[in-house]
């Protein structure tokens, strides 16, 4: 039996945009802010930042909470679907929505976590960017997959306002992952690594979204 590849030497894709100034964000919203507190100098020895931003900034997990009034906040998240074998999907230049047709080809032996590649470039910003369809999420979910992902700022179009596509995660308990960079990952199974921060009362939380190669 072939000894399993050590954790070391297995590949990793850093599927997280960078995060400063230029993040795009949702119109309206926080955009990133960063302020130098102490400066390293004589009779200081550090630097010291603050920062703000909102919490749906670069790759993020949004919470139930951000779409439901009473729902778990990111710091309640159980970290289980953030962690563990997924499968990335390419439905690249398929329009507006990903349709059921456009993963069809890829849900046999389909593991507990979907990332969807929509472009050949990740697209960070609000104005035209692919959404997911909710009969697309209940497809998937009716394969019994824990968390879906995106290389787009969001599972709904911009312009919509009743959120389809966020309220089926939420019909179907699934953990949803947005602003991903997939360019750079082929078609396959890996595992992720994307796990939420604490942030007790937050509707959303960053992540530092990798992909490592299976063993």
């Amino acid at each position: 039996m072939p000894a399993s590849t050590p954790s070391a030497s297995r590949k990793l894709w850093d599927i997280s945009p960078s995060v400063d100034e230029n993040a795009a964000v949702f119109p309206g919203d926080t955009a990133y802010s960063q302020t130098l507190h102490f400066s390293l100098a004589p009779g200081c020895p550090v630097n010291v930042n603050s920062i703000t931003l909102s919490p749906h900034t670069g790759a993020h997990a949004d919470a139930p909470l951000h779409y439901a009034n009473g729902e778990s906040s990111a710091g309640e998240l159980d970290l289980v679907p953030y962690l563990g074998p997924c499968r990335v999907i390419h439905c690249l230049d398929c329009g507006p929505l990903v349709l059921p047709e456009h993963v069809a080809h890829a849900l046999d032996g389909l593991p507990p976590r979907v990332l969807l590649r929509t472009s050949r470039s990740a697209s960070q910003a609000w104005d035209a960017f692919t959404a997911i369809a909710p009969e697309t999420l209940a497809l998937l979910a009716s394969k019994s997959i824990c968390l879906i992902g995106i290389d787009t700022p969001s599972v709904d179009p911009a312009t919509s306002q009743d959120l389809p596509s966020h309220h089926q995660l939420l019909a179907h308990g699934l953990r949803v992952l947005e602003n991903l960079v997939l360019d750079e990952v082929a078609e396959g199974d890996y595992e992720l690594i994307a796990l939420p921060l604490k942030l007790t009362r937050a509707d959303a939380s960053p992540v530092r979204a990798v992909l490592r190669e299976l063993p």
